[in-house]
């Protein structure tokens, strides 16, 4: 299996560093963090989200849109219920 490339490990750290319990950030935060083009993020963040590494976990109302935008977090923050787990879980498994 090939290692993930530089715009997916960018846009995952940044997902990782944005995603808080009552706010998942949206494929443009993650875009500006990881400092990676719109659609070269669209196409990863698409990719990661059907292969399992990143969840849409809800929408949110943003000014520069009038459509909600999804917002993301990535698979190992989520714990069974759906819900957030801690970080030292997070850093076990990632680890």
């Amino acid at each position: 299996m090939r290692p993930a490339g530089e715009v997916r490990q960018a846009l995952l750290n940044a997902c990782t560093q944005l995603a808080t319990p009552d706010r998942g950030p949206t494929l443009r935060e993650m875009a500006a963090v990881a400092c990676v083009g719109l659609q070269a993020a669209r196409e990863t963040v698409k990719n990661m989200s059907r292969a399992g590494q990143l969840h849409r976990v809800r929408d949110r109302k943003v000014e520069y849109r009038n459509r909600p935008v999804a917002e993301y977090v990535p698979a190992a923050m989520q714990g069974e219920d759906d819900g957030f787990v801690d970080l030292a879980q997070v850093l076990r498994v990632w680890g």
